[in-house]
């Protein structure tokens, strides 16, 4: 059963409102969603900023229908039909979409911008105007975009750090368990000698007197290897041999089942990042990339027109 788009929530909501009744738009939202028949499933689905999808959903259709002046808000967060909601529900009682609106209101936009336009004033804002019809809302449209451009960026620093020599690696990883905060206020990472560093590529101190440390493992494969439990074996034996009881192994690779399992089961606390997470994490700490540019998302402060 596939998940509603916000526009499914439009007709849903005036049926809600039917009554004639003033209603908080989260029981709004709720009964919406119980008309749809949403599944327990589908309410638990979370989108990036971790609000509910059928609750972000429902509240972008009470938006529209509020800027189509199909609904009006008597009180902050509460809403009642209008006259033309309810002629709009009787048009199109199966389903409203943004064309619905659109052919309603005419090409000026909503009744409120076609009356300014009628008595030969000049309107302050624009009209209000039909995207393209699309199933995310805005918020989950914003989110599906920065998506998009990180998967982007985390191919690119894949295949830049596999154009640079082992030792940068080694170091990069170093850089950014500090940038995470390991290592504490005054903490150190040091990077082993490239001969005879027992299978250990890195020291993290957590403190200044080194008297709890992480035991580093970097290796760089190309994107399609698979690293196996012996690797993984080999690593917990020179944690032993370092008398060490935690340790991280990163790759840019990716880590077999079986390695995964051996890892989860030794006594020793060994974390293994693969290249997904671990460019990832690089996006989220800062390491290896800038912010290119930051955008001003803002919405109405009701506190302010109380």
């Amino acid at each position: 059963m596939s998940t509603p788009v916000w526009e499914q929530y439009m007709a849903p909501s005036l049926r809600v409102l039917s009554d004639g009744q003033i209603h908080r738009g989260r029981e709004i939202v709720e009964a919406a969603a119980d008309l749809l028949g949403l599944t327990a499933e589908q309410r638990q689905v979370m989108i990036p900023s971790g609000k509910e999808q059928y609750r972000n959903r429902g509240t972008w259709a009470l938006s529209y229908l509020s800027r189509a002046e199909a609904i009006e808000r008597p009180t902050r967060g509460h809403y009642q039909i209008t006259e033309t909601g309810r002629k709009l529900l009787i048009a199109h009682p199966d389903g409203i979409t943004e064309k619905h609106l659109h052919a309603l209101y005419g090409e000026r936009g909503t009744p409120r911008a076609r009356r300014r336009l009628s008595q030969n004033s000049t309107p302050t804002e624009a009209p209000f105007e039909i995207e393209e019809a699309t199933a995310l809302d805005p918020d989950e449209q914003i989110a599906a975009g920065i998506a998009r451009i990180t998967s982007d960026v985390v191919d690119q620093l894949l295949i830049r750090i596999m154009g640079r020599e082992p030792v940068f690696f080694e170091q990069a990883v170093l850089d950014l368990l500090l940038a995470m905060g390991y290592g504490g206020a005054e903490g150190s990472a040091t990077r082993t000698q490239l001969s005879n560093d027992g299978g250990i590529d890195g020291i993290i101190d957590q403190d200044a007197l080194g008297l709890s440390r992480i035991y580093v493992q970097a290796k760089r494969y190309s994107a399609d290897s698979v690293i196996g439990r012996p690797a993984i074996q080999a690593f917990v034996g020179a944690l032993a041999g370092q008398q060490a009881n935690q340790g991280v192994f990163i790759t840019t690779s990716r880590f077999s089942a079986d390695a995964t399992m051996y890892a989860a089961q030794v006594p020793a606390r060994v974390v293994l990042i693969d290249g997904d997470r671990l460019t990832r994490l690089m996006i989220r700490y800062g390491v290896g990339v800038q912010v290119k540019r930051t955008i001003k998302i803002v919405e109405i402060d009701e506190d302010f027109f109380e």
